[in-house]
């Protein structure tokens, strides 16, 4: 019992990193379409948010299946509680990759300049959200907690770019019009609450190791 109960575990998991791989790939794929102005690609992210709705439909099957049908211990049902968990962010960093995506398609007639920050979120919100999973999947203390401690980055980078898109509007000098401005202040939002995703996961991996969240209080 409990041999099946583990295998089914382990294709949990490999379920789960299935999903992960294509969230971060639909973030790489966001920033490429807007670095190349590439409305197509942009569109098959768009759809591509479909299949990671899926795929949370069927890990989520698999968790309920797991707790109903079997009799998991503590550690087991910490375990699949944070992969619950882990899902709803997932799926919401899928949606912001498909928001970002679709302003590259609403700007499909004009090239976007992205300011350099941009991609420095990209690549580090990209980042925090591969080492959120690795370490629920190696059970790895240090990297949950480095990916909550690089949130401050994504902070940083994110100030940075809104103080710049800031000035540009003042100076009325800028290279970008008024509403790519915008445009590339809200794909900034996006990068941050992407980093905001990755560090909810964390959170719950810190959870699934230690039994305790940041969120427990203890009464007095």
């Amino acid at each position: 019992m409990r041999n099946r109960f583990d295998k089914q575990l382990t294709e949990m998991n490999h379920e789960l990193m299935s999903m992960a791989m294509l969230v971060e790939s639909s973030i790489s794929m966001a920033v490429a379409a807007m670095q190349q102005n590439d409305a197509e690609l942009a569109k098959n992210i768009i759809l591509k948010d479909d299949e990671i709705d899926h795929k949370e439909r069927e890990i989520e099957r698999m968790c309920f299946m797991l707790l109903l049908s079997q009799q998991p211990v503590a550690g087991d049902l910490r375990s699949i509680s944070t992969v619950l968990k882990m899902l709803t962010d997932l799926e919401r960093i899928g949606d912001h990759a498909s928001d970002i995506s679709e302003i590259t398609v609403m700007n499909a007639d004009k090239a976007l300049e992205l300011p350099e920050y941009i991609p420095q979120m990209a690549e580090t919100a990209g980042l925090m959200v591969r080492n959120a999973i690795d370490a629920f999947i190696q059970k790895d203390l240090v990297k949950a907690r480095s990916v909550i401690r690089n949130d401050d980055i994504v902070d940083d980078l994110f100030l940075a770019l809104r103080n710049e898109l800031i000035d540009s509007i003042r100076t009325r000098g800028n290279t970008l019009d008024g509403e790519q401005t915008l445009d590339m202040l809200m794909v900034g939002k996006y990068f941050e609450r992407i980093g905001d995703h990755a560090v909810n996961i964390a959170e719950w991996v810190v959870f699934d190791i230690t039994g305790r969240h940041k969120d427990d209080t203890v009464a007095g």
